[in-house]
């Protein structure tokens, strides 16, 4: 048994929120509603929402930005919320004006609240979230157009949890495995910094008062702290520079094109970042198809969706040879960028007349080759890491040694 925290409305709209014990989400929400109440959200104590990143590495240095920009996370828990609240029977209306009161982030509340106003002047829901893409994505308001249009919103809306969960649990997998590695060469990096800054310069006053010969690692290890301390700011300047102009091509079409080239195409990380992409594709083409949207135009969202312009636009060919009457196995295959097991299993999938479950199912199994490849990489990532600081710091080490040794003529 574990102790659950739930988040429930009464008949009159009434937040309730408690905690009770059970042995998962599902029976916590029996009892909930045992109780008398609507559960909208149940999750274990203690579980926080948090402020996950739509991307890695992406931020803001604004720290008043950051607190208050809407994330995929809320956008999640928004779904799943208004998810459970339609499939208890209440209306689209209702359902939004409790979730406008109980959102946690006022920037978000008042997007809610926005949409409750469209919605109960006569718009469709779809349409009034179209007028937020910062916080609805083209992608999420299609999927809510083909809810509505098919009579399904509330299954519609659970898938979009579903997959919103998933990609969210992805991106914050590997920003978990990646925060040792990255502590590591960054307590590594201040060490030698300081090292090279402070301690080295001391050892080099006394060796240019002795006035003897020193070795030549020496010289080399006194000649580059003496151009860290010197020009600093000149090597500050040129990687913030080099890192500007790098992230200013990123954005040209012809710089995003060859960069995202040189990722796939990467000996080491091509493997992964192509896994990572035949996970989101099966993931976002399986939830379109399954909720009613057109091959044709699934496929259009899909390219919007790939955050590689490689695979992105192989989509235009892909959608091309669909439209004039070919599977959509067999372009995928053409691309060379699928894996043959994607592609057979989508083909199994459209023989059987099961594209969207055979799509899901693609994106379940790569998504677990992506965590498995993860933990692979990282493991044969900190051994490598912690050699290299090793290998670095005992370049200091020896040359300032030998040095020493040579002052008081003990042979080494």
């Amino acid at each position: 048994m574990s102790l659950y925290s739930y988040k429930a409305t009464d008949t009159s709209g009434k937040i309730i929120k408690g905690t009770l014990e059970g042995t998962d989400e599902k029976g916590v929400a029996g009892k909930v509603q045992d109780m008398g109440y609507i559960p909208i959200n149940i999750r274990l104590a203690g579980r926080t929402s948090g402020n996950g990143a739509e991307g890695m590495f992406t931020g803001n240095l604004n720290v008043l930005s950051f607190a208050t920009r809407i994330s995929t996370k809320d956008v999640m828990l928004f779904t799943q919320d208004l998810s459970a609240l339609l499939e208890a029977g209440l209306p689209v209306d209702r359902a939004l004006s409790i979730l406008g009161n109980v959102t946690e982030k006022e920037k978000f509340r008042k997007i809610i609240r926005e949409v409750l106003k469209s919605v109960e002047g006569g718009s469709y829901l779809s349409d009034a979230m179209a007028k937020y893409p910062h916080a609805f994505s083209t992608f999420y308001v299609n999927m809510i157009r083909a809810g509505e249009a098919g009579g399904v919103l509330d299954a519609v809306l659970g898938r979009l949890g579903i997959f919103l969960e998933s990609a969210q649990d992805i991106s914050d997998y590997i920003k978990s495995a990646l925060i040792y590695p990255v502590f590591l060469v960054f307590v590594g990096g201040i060490s030698i910094i300081i090292l090279m800054t402070f301690v080295i310069p001391k050892f080099s006053i006394i060796f240019s008062d002795m006035g003897q010969a020193i070795p030549l690692s020496t010289q080399i290890l006194l000649g580059l702290s003496e151009g860290l301390r010197t020009y600093w700011w000149l090597i500050i300047g040129t990687m913030s520079l080099a890192y500007f102009f790098l992230q200013q091509y990123a954005k040209t079409p012809g710089g995003r094109l060859r960069m995202d080239t040189c990722k796939i195409n990467f000996p080491i990380g091509g493997e992964l970042v192509r896994k990572v992409e035949v996970a989101r594709f099966a993931r976002t083409l399986g939830t379109l198809v399954k909720s009613g949207v057109p091959i044709l135009q699934a496929l259009d969202l899909v390219k919007d969706i790939i955050g590689n312009q490689v695979i992105a636009g192989s989509m235009k060919k892909i959608r091309e040879r669909v439209k004039e009457g070919e599977r959509l196995s067999k372009p995928l295959e053409d691309t060379g960028i699928f894996p043959s097991l994607a592609v057979q299993m989508i083909t199994v999938g459209e023989e059987s007349g099961r594209l969207d479950e055979m799509l899901l199912r693609v994106a379940d199994n790569y998504e677990k080759v992506v965590r498995n490849m993860v933990k692979r990489f990282i493991s044969l990532l900190e051994p490598v890491m912690i050699l290299i600081m090793g290998v670095v710091v005992g370049f200091i080490i020896i040359s300032m040694l030998m040095a020493i040794f040579s002052m008081n003529e003990i042979p080494f």
